[in-house]
């Protein structure tokens, strides 16, 4: 049995009384398509660095085109997921030549629901990182 009062915008005022209530399904499932897959993200944004970079040397004068692709391709990508996120998406592209790259980046979220992941990738010339960064975006 399920005792869900609604609102007409559909806000549940009082929950439901079983787990099996379709309300609570219907939450449940919802949460679960606006929950930040990092693992997908990742894979995405591996398979467009592969693309773009993968057969290539590193070349200053193309570094900027390789990096807006990168990152306007994983953002494709990301927003053909559907979830409910804003994303920005940042990549890093530099030679190998034996110096060292530092970064660092700070948030001020909501842990419970926006969340990042990072990608690092490589080939015998270059280094590639790309950070991705989801903010939820609650309706």
């Amino acid at each position: 049995m399920c005792s869900c009062l609604w609102y007409s915008t559909g806000r549940l005022i009082a929950g439901p009384t079983s787990a099996h209530c379709p309300v609570t399904q219907w939450r449940i499932t919802a949460q679960a398509e606006n929950t930040f897959c990092g693992d997908e993200a990742s894979s995405i944004v591996k398979e467009c660095v592969d693309v773009i970079l993968g057969g290539v040397d590193y070349d200053d004068c193309r570094v900027n085109e390789w990096m807006s692709a990168v990152v306007e391709q994983s953002l494709t990508h990301l927003v053909k997921m559907e979830k409910a996120f804003k994303y920005i998406v940042t990549c890093t592209v530099m030679q190998k030549r034996g110096g060292g790259l530092h970064t660092a980046s700070s948030s001020f979220w909501d842990n419970s629901t926006d969340a990042s992941c990072t990608v690092r990738w490589e080939n015998r010339t270059m280094y590639c990182v790309v950070n991705v960064f989801a903010v939820a975006i609650h309706l």
